[in-house]
């Protein structure tokens, strides 16, 4: 049956979907924000109004995370990106080695930057067999400076289940997965994730460190990347990217006043069982990596035949299904189920799934 529904799913790998209150409320925002008559992109960001809102997107994570006062957490910019270089620049010994685990495009850029600052070792890759897979049973060197792993590969749709017990400090990078799951976050020493994925607008990245993992590397610190002058700064030490912290700050709130991280993760898991199971089901369509490893925001799927695709294109559109076209390391398609993507929206794509089949198969 055709979707005769206006509503558009969209599937977007980034930047994703939000919450339609959240939406709602920061356009109001950038006409009247908090009743002052001004827009929230015209105001200073040293007004009490404003460092109210980061004060608060700040705690948020904390509360969500379930961490102390141990903890500090900054929104900065040039996202998870910029994090590439700023972790081994804050965490790296000039002497020292940073241990990395290779499952995707962005923790290959993560090594690359780490190595123009120091010794890197990739203590395991899925890269033989194209990141289909989250490699196991590794080593951590117990002498590494810390540890850099990536909780969900967006472009591949791989997704670390467990993580290791490190016996040196734990860095993760959650850009695509950020509160998508329960997750035991004293577990590491330092989580970031650009905000465009589960949490706002893109142009604001969200660290979470440990304080006392810093001000080790032994180097003579740049102002701009030292995670101390930003955490003294309580992330304005320069002007920080005002709307997207504000947008992050209302989606923290709605995640934590629906019912926090644990009841998003069980929407989260019946939206990737309804898709994953008809794309099993499915004699049109076939999933791309290791069904043990398979992530519960992305999932990637390749029609059975090549001239599938053009006519599944265009049944899709019928159902107003948006942003699922794959990745170009890739093909075929990808689903992205951030959190603010309904159930309904996942059930739209497996219709059209299964009247595709009822056609061509």
């Amino acid at each position: 049956m055709i979707a005769t529904s206006t509503k558009i799913h969209n599937f977007s790998a980034g930047p994703g979907i939000l919450p339609i209150d959240v939406l709602k409320q920061a356009s109001e925002a950038c006409i009247n924000f908090d009743n002052m008559g001004l827009s929230l992109l015209e105001i200073s960001h040293r007004s009490k109004n404003f460092i109210a809102v980061m004060d608060e997107a700040r705690q948020l994570v904390k509360d969500l995370f379930e961490v102390g006062d141990d903890y500090e957490v900054m929104y900065l910019g040039g996202g998870a990106s910029m994090q590439f270089a700023m972790v081994p620049y804050n965490l790296l010994t000039q002497n020292g080695t940073a241990a990395y685990l290779n499952t995707g495009v962005w923790a290959s850029k993560a090594i690359k930057e780490a190595k123009i600052l120091g010794n890197v070792n990739v203590v395991a890759s899925s890269e033989d067999k194209k990141f289909t897979y989250i490699p196991k049973g590794y080593e951590i060197p117990k002498d590494a400076d810390y540890f850099h792993c990536t909780s969900n590969n967006t472009i591949y749709g791989t997704q670390m289940k467990a993580f290791p017990k490190s016996p040196v400090p734990m860095v993760c990078d959650m850009s695509s997965d950020l509160f998508s799951r329960k997750v035991n976050a004293k577990d590491f020493s330092l989580i970031y994730a650009g905000a465009q994925k589960n949490m706002g607008p893109a142009g604001s990245t969200m660290i979470m460190v440990k304080k006392d993992i810093l001000g080790k590397s032994g180097r003579k610190m740049l102002s701009m990347l030292d995670y101390n002058v930003h955490i003294k700064g309580e992330s304005m030490f320069n002007t920080p990217p005002v709307f997207p912290v504000y947008v992050s700050m209302l989606t923290l709130r709605w995640l934590k006043q629906n019912g926090g991280v644990e009841w998003i993760e069980k929407i989260n898991q019946a939206k990737a069982d309804a898709l994953y199971n008809e794309i099993d089901r499915n004699s049109c369509f076939v999933g791309t990596v290791a069904k043990e490893d398979r992530s519960f925001m992305n999932v990637c799927f390749l029609p059975t035949k090549p001239e599938y695709e053009a006519e599944f294109d265009k049944l899709a559109k019928t159902y107003n299904l948006s942003g699922i076209k794959g990745h170009r390391d890739v093909g075929g398609y990808r689903a992205s189920l951030y959190n603010a993507l309904p159930l309904e929206s996942v059930n739209a794509l497996v219709e059209a799934m299964k009247e595709f089949e009822s056609k061509f198969a």
